[in-house]
């Protein structure tokens, strides 16, 4: 009787014990076995024992990590206030460094990730955040992983993912964007026209060295006047008539430039002027002109029938 009284008793003991002692691990897991508070290693994957009810196992995850750093209030170095959002990815290399260096290493990865976020585009223009992003992130990678190495931790990726701007620094980033635009549309125009120009001023030297080219572009326009259906034809007048009219306005230009400059009049040109003056003169032409005018009204003037009355 007292044999199956122990026997029942071991029986239950073991019962009780072994699901105690027995722990699951999984593939991406690993187990951190603490035994009366000492440490006693990293045990995993799959079914482990541990002495039981003194012993308590740390489950940490191997896997990556992806944490959203929410959107930070940045001052860049020039002064302009913008807001931030990035994610860092990050896993565990040693899960004992993870669980006895730190009492939560993704809550102290996301306050190290917050202030370096901040620190370093401090440091930095708005133009070279938006332009040289890849740079950046790789800066935060690599500060962050300097900071969170001692906790075991290896961050793999940081990415900026969000730049909130002002409104205002967006209408003004609008308006500079539209003036680059405008002046690469001004500088292609403006090689297109100088291009234009160099091919016509070859045209026109290898026409000025062979008269005939210029006759058969006169045939071509003819012809292509003749193809359009138009009510008004306009024959342009060939060279060999326009070349001595040409000719002439050059030489009468030329004998204009040779004549001498007029002379300006000095104060002895007025006194001959007044000493030559006759009052007399004046006079004599000035009664002609009343007389003419006066001829002139009477011509105008209607005539008039003088009757007398007859006496009875």
């Amino acid at each position: 009787m007292t044999g199956i009284i122990v026997a029942v008793v071991i029986i239950l003991l073991l019962l009780f014990i072994i699901p105690a002692s027995m722990r699951v691990i999984q593939q991406y897991e690993r187990g951190v076995v603490f035994v009366l508070g000492r440490l006693r290693g990293v045990s995993g994957p799959g079914l482990i024992f541990i002495p039981p009810f003194v012993s308590r196992v740390v489950k940490v995850d191997l896997r990556i990590v992806t944490m959203q750093v929410p959107p930070q209030e940045v001052i860049t170095r020039d002064n302009v206030t913008i807001r931030v959002a990035a994610v860092i990815y990050f896993y565990v290399v040693n899960p004992e460094a993870a669980t006895i260096n730190v009492v939560h290493y993704v809550d102290a990865s996301m306050q190290i990730g917050q202030t370096t976020l901040r620190n370093v585009l401090g440091q930095s223009d708005l133009d070279e955040l938006l332009a040289y992003r890849e740079k950046l992130n790789t800066s935060l990678q690599t500060i962050i992983d300097q900071h969170v190495e001692r906790w075991g931790v290896k961050v793999t990726a940081v990415a900026i993912k969000d730049v909130e701007l002002p409104s205002t620094m967006q209408r003004a980033m609008a308006k500079q964007a539209e003036a680059e635009r405008e002046k690469r549309a001004k500088i292609i125009h403006a090689e297109g026209e100088l291009q234009a120009s160099t091919q016509l001023a070859q045209a026109a030297s290898i026409m000025a060295a062979q008269p005939s080219a210029i006759q058969l572009r006169y045939l071509q326009t003819l012809t292509e006047i003749a193809v359009e259906k138009n009510s008004t034809i306009i024959f342009p007048l060939p060279m060999d008539i326009i070349a001595p009219i040409i000719k002439g306005l050059d030489h009468s230009s030329e004998s204009a430039q040779e004549r001498p400059p007029m002379r300006p009049l000095a104060v002895s040109d007025y006194q001959n002027a007044n000493s030559a003056y006759d009052p007399q003169a004046e006079r004599s032409e000035v009664s002609l002109n009343e007389q003419l005018e006066a001829a002139k009204q009477r011509e105008e003037e209607p005539a008039t029938v003088t009757t007398r009355p007859e006496n009875r």
